[in-house]
């Protein structure tokens, strides 16, 4: 079972299948159902903060099930997008159809294109860092493997972090700066990684002129095969999906900061510079990416042995409900700056 509940994930799909074979406000059932069912629901449940012994870790880091269960959402991916260009062009479709189909081919972009393929670009075979680039493709979100392993992960809770919000922060804001920032710095990590190699930043082995193609031939193909109202759709859920990759930036690293020395010099990441969460169906649903303190602790550490520890700053509830409030930046901040300056009270 502690394997078995992760497939908890497809879920998902099955509420997205539901979606694109209704109509109007039914459309819109995976929306209300991880954005409204499950954040109630773990209001009710109490947070998991439990570890594997060392021993159960070990044993369970090499057990290539958990491997499976992200191997898999590569396909799944791929027949949802094209059932999505089927529905999307259906005759007669109101714009509440149109637009429950787009939010939810937008949380598959966003779960599992954007989030798995974020745990296996971590990943140092290349077999594995391929399914990961494959799926943040179909959610024209490429740039973000440079830049998250290179630069947020280098630069994670100090200013130099685009995807580090500030204190105050107005998430819309946070949205432009975070996205249109981390691709600027996947460039520039990518320049700088060939420039120490001695070869030309305009060659192929310039990920991100690779990753510029990719995108390119496939908007196209969508355009010359289907036409422009479905490349007009996809565009519109991929947005969707990388709009809550942002948030979910957003809620992780609020406010956090790291200390510099008197030579400017930032101390190493710690367990304190991302906020935590043990909401169990967030934890499921997102193969513990709400153990992110962990996570930024040790970047290669797999997804199924990541712990909860007690100098982490905790999240009051799951990725979803968190999500929600962030959208509203007045309660944000009444609630989280108060949270906020506790935390910091405890580590002074």
């Amino acid at each position: 079972m502690i394997r078995l509940k992760y497939l908890l994930v497809y879920l998902l799909p099955a509420s997205v299948y539901f979606s694109f074979t209704s109509n109007g406000i039914l459309t819109f059932i995976p929306l209300f159902l991880f954005f409204g069912f499950v954040p109630i629901l773990e209001l009710f449940i109490a947070p998991d903060r439990s570890n594997f012994t060392t021993k159960k870790a070990n044993a369970e880091k090499a057990n290539r099930f958990y491997s499976l269960i992200l191997y898999f959402t590569l396909p799944v991916q791929i027949i949802f997008l094209f059932f999505f260009f089927k529905v999307i062009q259906e005759p007669g479709l109101s714009n509440l159809t149109f637009a429950g189909r787009i939010f939810s081919m937008g949380l598959m972009c966003g779960v599992m294109g954007i989030n798995v393929g974020h745990e296996l670009g971590h990943r140092s075979n290349r077999l594995e860092q391929f399914i990961g680039e494959l799926l943040l493709l179909t959610s024209l979100n490429t740039h973000f493997l440079p830049y998250h392993n290179e630069g947020h992960h280098r630069n994670v809770a100090t200013p130099n972090d685009s995807a580090t919000a500030k204190k105050n922060e107005w998430i819309f804001l946070f949205w432009i700066r975070s996205h249109f920032g981390s691709y600027a710095e996947a460039w520039q990590i990518e320049s700088n990684r060939l420039l120490k190699k001695k070869i030309s930043k305009f060659s192929f082995h310039n990920k991100m002129i690779l990753y510029s193609m990719a995108n390119g031939l496939l908007l196209f193909g969508i355009y010359f095969y289907l036409g422009f109202f479905a490349l007009t759709a996809f565009i519109l859920a991929a947005i969707i999906g990388i709009l809550l990759l942002e948030t979910v930036n957003y809620i992780e690293h609020y406010g956090l900061l790291r200390l510099q020395d008197k030579n400017g010099k930032y101390e190493r990441v710690k367990h304190q510079h991302s906020w935590n969460s043990d909401s169990v169906l967030s934890k499921l649903f997102l193969f513990n990416l709400s153990r992110h303190s962990d996570h930024h602790f040790k970047g290669s550490k797999k997804y199924q042995i990541l712990e909860s520890l007690p100098q982490s700053p905790q999240m009051p509830t799951g990725y979803p409900g968190m999500m929600l409030l962030a959208l509203i930046p007045p309660l944000w901040f009444s609630y989280m700056n108060k949270r906020l300056r506790q935390f910091q009270t405890t580590l002074a």
